[in-house]
């Protein structure tokens, strides 16, 4: 006889787990299935985030820029560094490390919220009684019920046509967060927060990194004059990126990978790397899931079809994060989760897409939240914008790195806060100064005249909000 539940999460990537998580706080029995192995194929939940995306790659990134300050920013400060040297087998071990505490972590929380977890690829079978048969195959097979069910199966990285990833020669984020030694010559097709973070990591180890994007525009999600800004630092560092690129034939071969692609000019070019990360967007994961068997609807691009509160097409089955539509961001599957949790237990689950912050975790950091300039523009929205720049902020200067800038864009009658984008050290933990602020519907004054400590990075930002008045007075 199958094990009945209240709620079945199927998935235990941020929207899994953080779902399975507050049902079990809110009194419901609980069951998060995640078939995710780890090297010794024991259980690794977390999803793609944990395992093979938000994590590793931000334990790399510091890895690396700790490389690189060692070897060209110690100096300035008086520190000499005489012999320096590169283990890549002990940065990847110590990355690995960081991920497994982050498994065991989610591990630790569900036994402590009494959520039961079941370790295998979750199916459905058919309806029955009121709620849903999930099978579950792994080492063993077993099928358990429940009356709702919370899909959460995330997303896979989005492979080119007519080249597989082989993760030796040609990458996705998994291979690119695993390159055992660092590539002569590396180059990256797609200059989105994948490729861009990945090329940061090992051009700072040492790579010579070609960017290839197709877009003519660099970060054209971005607020404009931040993204040129980043365009111009990034450049400077020695990230090679190509924009307006079409690609053609991939040849792998034995020991490298040959592109040829036109450029924005349109003449013909042909490049050799060593190896090859292909980042060109992701697709959702709806694999095994038996999705046409029960009659859960899917979308022209896969999705899974949900109304505003995350309900399918089927009574009772939910789905987040990144196998539904809006931003894949962890965070924002996340924040699904809880609030599919809460109206299952008839509250009023929130979440504001107008308010999701992104962060690109180059160096410098880009992060922002809201409208861009071009947004309002095109909207015929009337704004008043204001920048501070690093480089007149004393703790960036303390720091030594004074790149980039805050902007602040309010709307010109009432003030209110409609965007606010970063580019600059430690913009990652500055922009939630933003979010809370629009959550409220906060004015640029108000951000203005709010006491920020001195010396500190956030004075950036109230600066900016001053100068949204004219009235910025350390610049």
């Amino acid at each position: 006889m199958s094990k009945n539940f209240d709620v079945i999460v199927i998935g235990a990537g941020p929207g899994g787990y953080v779902a399975a998580i507050r049902a079990a706080q809110l009194g419901f029995s609980t069951a998060c299935i995640d078939e995710w192995k780890n090297e010794k194929g024991g259980p690794a939940p977390g999803g793609t985030c944990t395992n093979v995306g938000c994590i590793p790659s931000k334990a790399l990134l510091q890895s690396s820029e700790y490389y690189e300050h060692a070897g060209h920013g110690f100096a300035e400060h008086g520190i000499e560094v005489k012999n320096l040297g590169l283990n890549v087998g002990k940065m990847l071990a110590r990355k690995n490390t960081v991920v497994k505490q982050n498994n065991d972590g989610i591990l630790y929380l569900f036994k402590k919220n009494k959520v039961s977890f079941f370790h295998g690829r979750g199916s459905f079978v058919k309806s029955s009684d009121g709620g849903y048969e999930i099978k579950i195959a792994g080492a063993g097979e077993e099928t358990i019920s429940g009356k709702h069910v919370i899909v959460a199966t995330g997303s896979n990285a989005r492979a080119l046509s007519d080249v597989a990833f082989d993760e030796k020669l040609v990458l996705s984020n998994d291979g690119a967060l695993s390159i055992e030694a660092v590539p002569k010559k590396l180059g990256i097709i797609g200059a989105g927060v994948i490729g861009l973070e990945m090329g940061s990591v090992w051009r700072r180890l040492g790579a010579e990194v070609t960017v290839l994007e197709a877009l003519p525009t660099f970060l054209g999600a971005v607020d404009e004059q931040i993204a040129k800004e980043a365009h111009k630092l990034l450049t400077k560092q020695g990230l090679a990126i190509q924009l307006g690129v079409k690609i053609g034939a991939i040849t792998p071969g034995q020991n490298n990978v040959s592109v040829e692609y036109t450029d924005e000019k349109g003449n013909a070019q042909k490049a050799v790397f060593d190896k090859l990360i292909v980042s060109i967007g992701r697709v959702p994961n709806t694999n095994g899931l038996n999705a046409e068997g029960i009659g859960l609807k899917l979308d022209d691009r896969g999705f899974i079809s949900v109304d505003g509160d995350c309900r399918t097409n089927l009574p009772n089955v939910w789905a987040v994060g990144d196998v539904v539509r809006g931003p894949m961001l962890a965070h924002k599957a996340e924040e699904e989760g809880v609030a599919v949790a809460e109206r299952i237990a008839g509250q009023h689950g929130h979440v504001n897409f107008n308010t999701i912050p992104w962060v690109i975790y180059t160096s410098p950091e880009i992060a922002w939240v809201g409208k861009t300039e071009q947004q309002l523009k095109a909207e015929g929205v009337a704004y008043k914008a204001g920048t501070f720049p690093f480089m007149a902020n004393g703790r960036a200067r303390a720091l030594g790195d004074t790149s980039g800038m805050v902007k602040f864009l309010a709307d010109a009658k009432t003030d209110e806060i409609l965007g606010v984008h970063m580019v600059g050290p430690m913009v990652s933990e500055l922009i939630s100064e933003a979010v809370v602020a629009m959550e409220f519907r906060a004015s640029a004054e108000d951000i203005a005249r709010i006491c920020h400590a001195h010396p500190s990075l956030a004075e950036a930002t109230k600066e900016a909000a001053l100068a949204v008045d004219k009235r910025s007075l350390n610049f």
